[in-house]
């Protein structure tokens, strides 16, 4: 009997053993990442603030560098070019052209002969140190004492940074520049340009043509060449043969070698 009743015992506990053994487990990996996907979140309790969540911000994007066009800017017209009526009357003519470059309302040409005598009196009034004629400084002090500046004498030391300088202020002022010609012996008026880009929007724009009035057309000069017509575009190439540097002289002596502009300034 002990014996059969000890087998059975041992069979109890075998049995017991086999059903633990079938139980399913638990990893502590699983038990600690396990989340439930179809229970709704419960509500927030009182004195919580509910926060909306906020969109992902925008892509911030880099605007496309727009390429410099064609640019032209010209204020002649038909009627503003006028002759000097002597050999001496350069920068006489050259002021009584840039008036008819910058008065479009019809208030009359000047073209007078006897008034161009008169603005070379004023300008030689103004130009001390110039063996008895006129300079550029008085060519600017007339320009900008008959209504016109103000206007200002600049020497500018390269040539392409000399045309950027002359057309941005045509540009930015709607006034006419003053180029020295023949390394100080004459004048001419540049009245507009053509460019490679707008010089208001691109600060590095190219200068491809410039528009010029030479009040001594048609004769030129033997040894500079011929004058070329009223409203002429020239190559930046041709303007060099006639506009060059200009070296200080007893009237200009604070200003440095290089290209002599009568610039005109923007209204202070």
């Amino acid at each position: 009997m002990i014996g059969a009743r000890t087998r059975f015992l041992a069979w109890l506990i075998a049995l017991a053993a086999f059903l633990a053994g079938c139980a399913p487990s638990i990893g502590l990996d699983e038990a600690d990442t396990e989340r439930p996907t179809s229970a709704s979140p419960a509500p927030p309790a009182a004195g919580d603030v509910a926060r909306t969540p906020q969109s992902a911000p925008a892509p911030v994007t880099t605007p496309s560098l727009v390429p410099p066009r064609p640019f032209a800017y010209n204020l002649y017209q038909k009627g503003d070019f006028v002759p000097q009526y002597t050999f001496d009357w350069c920068v006489a003519a050259s002021i009584q052209i840039a008036h008819n470059l910058i008065d479009d309302t019809g208030g009359g040409t000047w073209a007078d002969s006897g008034h161009q005598g008169e603005l070379w009196e004023m300008a030689r009034a103004r130009s001390s140190n110039s063996f008895n004629g006129a300079n550029p400084l008085g060519w600017a002090q007339v320009l900008t004492e008959v209504g016109m500046g103000p206007y200002s004498v600049v020497s500018v030391a390269d040539y392409d940074d000399a045309l950027r300088t002359a057309a941005r202020a045509i540009a930015e002022t709607g006034r006419p520049v003053g180029l020295v010609m023949w390394s100080g012996r004459h004048a001419w008026v540049m009245s507009g340009f053509e460019s490679l880009g707008d010089p208001m929007q691109f600060p590095k724009f190219s200068v491809t043509g410039i528009r010029v009035l030479d009040p001594l057309y048609p004769h030129g000069s033997g040894r500079w060449g011929p004058s070329p017509a009223p409203n002429s575009l020239l190559t930046p190439k041709q303007l060099a043969t006639q506009f060059v540097i200009r070296e200080p002289r007893r009237w200009s002596t604070d200003l440095p070698t290089g290209y002599m502009l009568v610039l005109p300034r923007a209204e202070a």
